[in-house]
């Protein structure tokens, strides 16, 4: 009697991955991502990815100001994902490819000294923007290690009174680990 342990059409799985990310142009941060998935066949797997990524990166600025000394920009997002997985059930490896397009919220803060001496701290605006990820890796057991790159478009840079003093990339490259739960594991 023969056995399969491979993933299955149909069934629930939740990844969750932690990982570096490389800013475009320069620059490094962090990324978490967690990410529910449904199985539409046994190699196809459609999620929704939920995603945090902290970045110190490279930003032009419309005027030079010497006196700004600190820099806080995070991009939060979910985004639709398809991956497709290269196993036909009889390996614990299982390589993959995949992509996704969602919406992204943007800030990024520069802190001026200045700012906190009269105690007057003005209204930050996050940016949106719709973008594409794309992805690949591989899979051995329930573990994973991959890659991405997020095509994310530019947004406003503002000081901590608010006002837009410059402009911030937020393209970034992840590598990442993680793990999954649920769906199977692969393999026999």
């Amino acid at each position: 009697m023969q056995s399969t342990y491979a993933q299955r059409a149909g069934g629930f799985r939740y990844q969750m991955d932690l990982g570096a990310a490389m800013p475009k142009g320069g620059g490094i941060g962090t990324l978490v991502n967690m990410e529910p998935q449904i199985l539409l066949s046994d190699n196809l797997a459609f999620g929704l990815r939920l995603g945090v990524a902290a970045l110190a990166k490279d930003v032009t600025y419309y005027s030079i100001q010497e006196n700004y000394n600190g820099e806080v920009s995070a991009n939060a997002s979910i985004a639709g994902t398809l991956n497709y997985y290269f196993n036909k059930g009889n390996s614990r490896l299982a390589p993959y490819i995949g992509g996704g397009f969602g919406y992204y919220i943007l800030s990024s803060v520069k802190i001026d000294d200045s700012d906190f001496g009269d105690g007057e701290v003005g209204d930050l605006e996050a940016s949106f923007a719709w973008a594409p990820m794309v992805r690949a890796g591989v899979e051995l057991g329930k573990f994973r290690i991959g890659a991405e790159y997020n095509f994310v478009p530019k947004s406003g840079l503002q000081n901590v009174s608010g006002q837009v003093i410059g402009e911030a990339v937020n393209e970034y490259f992840g590598f990442t680990l993680g793990f999954f739960v649920g769906g199977g594991k692969w393999g026999k």
